[in-house]
């Protein structure tokens, strides 16, 4: 098959990129390199089956020409911060929304045969249940989720009326190597590796026993290539580890002393996926154990080198506006009259 990769050098998008490649396909990697790193890539760069574009999924004209004959078309260009997004909501509508938008125009106008969307777990803001199931409550907190899943329904929309075979995957904490080392503080294997490096002291939210559904890299990328294997169209999937684990037990496989810094308002307690719906339908399951999956990690700690190092302080500045537009329980703050 014939694939287009958005986002192909970020994080997930150039594990996506090596998985396809390495089961025969060709592949176009197209990203603005904002957030994609052209080293995600770099061990790929004499392969014949990959073609490596700057192209920005904002600008319809401009990746139009990329997606002439594309079978496969896997979307996961995005901003991806929550801060930031809180900060400034419209760069992330452009690229989330509007940038969606575009990429599905390209590829219905391209008679692409699959295509499948990254979507997002933070479309559930706190659940009320646990696995947390498709159906649950849609209830975004911050611009990043809502915008994320005004993508998947746009998803959905191009699905219902204009055919597009499409499916939407919701994915829970991915973690692995080639996780992101910006500037800007996020997800905690970013923040934990570059703190492991330097002999600092992790960082912890409140009191460490919040869980995450931490899904290993490779397992997602497996998601993506057997969704557009598969002949399901206009459905939404989790993709999780089926398990969920404390901060403190990443803390004690990492191996080092923390501190704490306050609980931050509208982050949930727990992420758990009930992945039963793409296990029955599509016949996925995650294959990586947590504990390898953090040994991995530790064996790439080099590629945190130049990460940057978050401090208390730091933190507390970075996140200042978090504070400040959400409620102690996660609410929007009502303007004071």
């Amino acid at each position: 098959m014939k694939c287009i990769v958005t986002g192909g050098a970020g994080f997930i998008g150039s594990h996506l990129v090596d998985r396809l490649l390495d089961d025969g396909h060709e592949v176009i990697a197209l990203d603005n390199f904002v957030i994609g790193r052209p080293e995600n890539l770099a061990a790929r760069a004499g392969s014949s089956r990959l073609k490596v574009v700057r192209a920005d999924v904002t600008d319809l004209e401009q990746i139009k020409p990329y997606f002439h004959g594309i079978d496969w078309v896997f979307h996961l260009a995005a901003l991806a911060d929550i801060v930031p997004s809180i900060e400034s909501p419209i760069p992330y509508h452009r690229a989330n929304v509007d940038g969606t938008v575009n990429v599905l125009e390209a590829a219905r106008h391209a008679g692409a045969k699959r295509f499948v969307y990254a979507a997002s777990s933070s479309c559930y803001g706190i659940p009320d249940v646990y696995p947390t199931p498709e159906s649950a409550e849609i209830r975004p907190m911050y611009p990043y989720a809502l915008t994320k899943n005004l993508g998947e329904q746009c998803v959905m929309h191009w699905c219902q009326v204009y055919k597009l075979p499409a499916v939407a995957l919701r994915l829970f904490n991915v973690y692995g190597p080639r996780h992101r080392t910006t500037g800007t503080y996020g997800a905690v294997f970013g923040v934990f590796m570059a703190q492991k490096l330097a002999g600092k002291p992790f960082t912890v939210v409140g009191d460490g026993e919040q869980t995450r559904d931490f899904t290993f890299v490779s397992d997602v990328a497996d998601a993506f290539v057997t969704a557009a294997r598969s002949d399901i169209s206009h459905q939404v999937f989790n993709v999780g580890s089926d398990n969920t684990y404390s901060v403190n037990r990443l803390v004690e496989l990492l191996g080092g002393d923390k501190v704490h810094i306050p609980k931050r308002p509208g982050e949930p307690d727990c992420t758990y996926a009930d992945i039963t719906e793409i296990k029955r339908v599509l016949n996925w399951t995650p294959k990586v154990k947590f504990e390898d999956g953090v040994a991995t990690m530790l064996k790439s700690m080099d590629q945190y080198k130049d990460a940057p190092l978050w401090t208390v302080d730091k933190i507390a500045d970075a996140t200042k506006d978090w504070f400040k537009y959400l409620g102690d329980d996660g609410s929007p703050q009502k303007a004071s009259s």
